[in-house]
């Protein structure tokens, strides 16, 4: 145990020398999707998929040499809901479905920090660089509670885990998984919040352009 410590500690390290000798700072913009599911079609796109829209800045902090970095945004985000509710669950809670759909809060100020690392391949490292990242998500609800039967968190976390492409230098088209972390609903009428732990789970596509 003590030797991994200490081995984690000296690449810690590597990269805090590294990064300040050769590291690379770059901010843009960034904009996407957030859905349910992932199609290869249209059915993405669809209402009931629950599709909504981010949009915002970005930074990005890497040392080129080993590729590992860390990307940080804030985005405006509009969320369409959808909610799945088990038949066990009962009649009460399926009842309040679909207004809780229409009038739990949708736009969001989400903050994404992500480790980030970059394959570089040598033959091609000017025109695609893959890469895989993972972080979490903060996310701050605009919106007013307005249903009193079922009121969710102002704060809504997750944990994101994706895969993307670095292409020309500039542009990063990347897709990721987000796992709700924490139970997003406050007050559910007639039934204990807590026991149904309700999270926030959704696929992200993003595109984002640095300078």
């Amino acid at each position: 145990m003590k030797k991994t410590t200490k081995i984690i500690l000296a690449l810690v390290m590597v990269i805090a020398c590294a990064s300040t000798a050769s590291a690379q700072f770059r901010f843009g913009i960034k904009a996407g999707i957030n859905v349910n599911e992932l199609h290869l079609n249209q059915k993405t796109f669809d209402k009931d998929n629950g599709c909504g829209f981010t949009g915002g800045v970005m930074v990005e902090f890497t040392v080129p040499v080993i590729g590992i970095g860390i990307d940080g945004s804030v985005m405006y985000t509009y969320m369409n809901n959808s909610i799945d509710i088990p038949a066990s669950s009962g009649d009460l809670i399926s009842s309040i479905k679909s207004e809780a759909e229409t009038n739990v809060g949708k736009n969001f100020i989400e903050i994404p920090i992500n480790l980030k690392y970059k394959l570089t391949i040598p033959a091609v490292e000017k025109l695609i660089k893959p890469y895989i990242f993972t972080g979490p998500t903060f996310a701050f609800k605009l919106d007013k509670n307005t249903l009193d039967s079922f009121k969710t968190k102002t704060c809504q976390t997750a944990w994101n885990v994706g895969l993307g492409v670095e292409l020309l230098n500039h542009l990063q088209i990347g897709a990721s998984y987000g796992f709700g972390m924490n139970n997003v609903a406050d007050k559910v009428f007639g039934v204990d919040a807590e026991k149904l732990k309700v999270k926030n789970n959704y696929w992200t596509v993003t595109a984002a352009y640095l300078f």
